[in-house]
């Protein structure tokens, strides 16, 4: 009985293909690894850009600002800082209300966006209110204090609403009535015509103490009308009590000039905050990366940029004024978060994905081999029908084809175990069915051996023998 001879070609076809798809899943896994890898990583290590709003052009605010851009940037830190150039602190606050910037630079007493926090001092800001006494063989000012500023008219260096609102503060709470004083502004570039103007009878700048503008407007009021008289805010206290976006502070003796000391002694006054600002939905971790990163630089650009060793921290109070951002708050009260604070919801959902990919990963490769899993199934079905062959077989001959035949088969269901392609229940019942198979062939030995081939194929006589269906499906 002859028994077909190209279940190897099966087999062989069968590894082949298993052949050609094993090394596609690996080297898809891993670009799927790889690909996640570097996501991950190009989004942990990518430095935040943070847009700053600060200006006039060649301020002293936008100078610093593009120094600390520029330190920063040479750090290659976790942030970038991008300056937005503007005519003015009120255009930076309305391009961070309106969501145009991520930081702006003000002073602290501007009308601000209602989310607005603290992140850094750039300076404090002083009033420096004076009167000229009068040149030699000139009548005497009768400016001699705030009080005797009633129905006098005042020169003040800057433009907008910011420092006339603050002297009307100061007059109110002076006992002055602000409505019977006279204010003329003036912008930086035209102090030279506020002090040439004689019918100023006193001059009020806001400025850091070591403002070079300030001394050099001192100097020139000096020259032209006498020694000044530098008038002094008693009631700093009372309206840093009732305002506390104000600050009492002092002037200290000789803070505009040596020799002769300007002032003379210490003056009681106001002072203002020049402040870095973000809205409280800006990241926490992003403002705690700059303000660090600023910290970090501010020693190296003071050594060229005099301005900078006035940067200080924010007030971290939660009743402050102006509250400081989360972010900055942490960083100065060393309440930052860790790595595995930061991350670790990130990190399990990397874990969550991985584990999602592999699952994608098996389900594809399971898929794939269907076709395997398919003809598996066929060769273990025609080695259970195979089973009736071997008992109507004649042959020792066919007998040793046939078990030849089912070692392929062994062999084949062996590997797409080792390969995953079959489970342990599958190979289980496979087993079953060729441990009977194997039974048939040894009684079926037995019986040729004791009574000959001859008997056997008489017995067989008259019966319909099938042969062995091993590779039908390959037909």
């Amino acid at each position: 009985m002859p028994v077909p001879n190209d279940l190897s070609i099966n087999s062989s076809g069968a590894s082949r293909r298993r052949n050609r798809l094993g090394p596609w899943l690996a080297v898809a896994s891993l670009l799927s690894l790889l690909t996640v890898a570097l996501a991950l990583a190009y989004w942990f290590w990518q430095p935040a850009t943070l847009r700053i709003a600060v200006g006039p052009a060649g301020s002293d605010d936008q100078t610093l600002v593009l120094a600390i851009a520029k330190a920063i940037e040479a750090k290659s830190g976790a942030v970038r800082l991008i300056p937005i150039e503007t005519d003015g602190t009120l255009q930076s606050l309305n391009l961070l209300g309106g969501g145009k910037a991520d930081l702006a630079v003000a002073r602290g007493d501007l009308p601000m966006p209602a989310d607005a926090n603290s992140v850094a001092i750039l300076r404090r800001n002083f009033v420096v209110l004076w009167a000229p006494t009068g040149r030699k063989g000139a009548p005497k000012s009768k400016v001699t204090d705030i009080a005797s500023l009633n129905g006098r008219r005042i020169g003040i260096v800057g433009l907008g609403e910011a420092n006339p609102n603050l002297l009307r503060v100061i007059l109110a709470e002076s006992g002055v009535n602000p409505q019977k004083v006279t204010t003329t502004q003036f912008g930086i570039d035209h102090i030279s015509d506020m002090t040439q103007d004689t019918t100023l009878d006193a001059f009020m700048m806001v400025g850091a103490l070591d403002d070079k503008v300030i001394a050099e407007t001192v100097a020139a009021t000096t020259r032209l009308r006498g020694e000044p008289k530098f008038l002094s805010v008693d009631v700093s206290e009372a309206i840093a009590e009732r305002h506390p976006l104000y600050e009492s502070e002092e002037i200290p003796a000789g803070a505009f000039a040596a020799s002769p000391q300007r002032p003379d002694d210490k003056i009681e006054t106001i002072a203002v905050n020049h402040l870095i600002v973000a809205p409280t939905s800006l990241s926490e971790d992003t403002v705690g990366a700059f303000t660090r990163e600023l910290f970090a630089v501010k020693p190296s650009l003071a050594k060229d940029l005099p301005g900078a060793k006035h940067i200080q921290k924010p007030d971290t109070d939660k009743d402050a004024a102006l509250p400081a951002h989360p972010g900055a708050a942490a960083y100065i009260d060393g309440n930052e978060r860790s790595f595995m604070d930061k991350y670790s919801d990130y990190i399990w959902g990397v874990v969550l994905l991985l584990s999602g990919l592999g699952s994608v990963a098996a389900w594809l490769r399971h898929y794939l081999r269907r076709q395997e899993r398919s003809e598996n199934a066929l060769h273990r079905d025609r080695l259970l029908n195979a089973i009736s062959s071997v008992r109507e077989t004649t042959s020792l001959d066919d007998l040793a084809a046939m078990q030849s035949a089912a070692d392929g088969i062994l062999r084949e269901t062996l590997r797409c175990h080792e390969d995953g392609t079959i489970e342990d229940g599958d190979l289980a019942a496979f087993g079953l069915v060729l441990a009977q198979f194997h039974q048939a062939i040894v009684d079926r030995r037995a019986v040729i051996a004791q009574i000959g081939p001859a008997d056997a194929a008489q017995k067989s006589e008259g019966a319909v023998l099938q042969p062995f269906p091993i590779s039908t499906a390959a037909r």
